[in-house]
């Protein structure tokens, strides 16, 4: 499941993130190898700050302990590596696994948590105390 990485500089947009292709089942034995290729584009990166690398879920197949195992690990090992991962395409039903795990991961579309929705308004109720 994992690919050799090309010799010489790789040449990364600052602006396009990294992308990890993740297809499944993906057995045990698999998890270190997408573990050392995830460390690796973390590293071709080189960019200041965190790091992402986006994480292609589509094609992991039916979500099950394994997938989140797995992406526990990769999330691990961004971490270690100074970096993050962003989820592309995960299955409504891998979302809900994570949540009920309690893995809480950014995906592709979604505004970041800290970072207010586009068109959201907070309301003020007459009475509140001001902060």
């Amino acid at each position: 499941m994992s690919y050799a990485c090309p010799r010489g500089l790789q040449i990364v947009d600052a602006m396009t993130p990294a992308v990890l292709v993740l297809t499944g089942p993906v057995t045990r034995d698999e998890v270190t190898g997408l573990c050392d290729d995830l460390r690796a584009l973390l590293e071709a990166t080189g960019a200041r700050g965190p790091s992402v690398v986006v994480c292609d879920v589509g094609g992991l197949g039916p979500p099950g302990l394994g997938a989140v195992d797995l992406l526990a690990r990769l999330e691990l090992t961004a971490r270690r590596a100074g970096g993050r991962i962003r989820l592309r395409d995960p299955d409504p039903a891998l979302r809900a696994l994570l949540d009920l795990v309690g893995l809480r991961f950014e995906v592709e579309g979604q505004p970041e948590q800290r970072e207010p929705a586009l068109g959201v308004e907070e309301a003020v109720e007459p009475g509140d105390p001001a902060l």
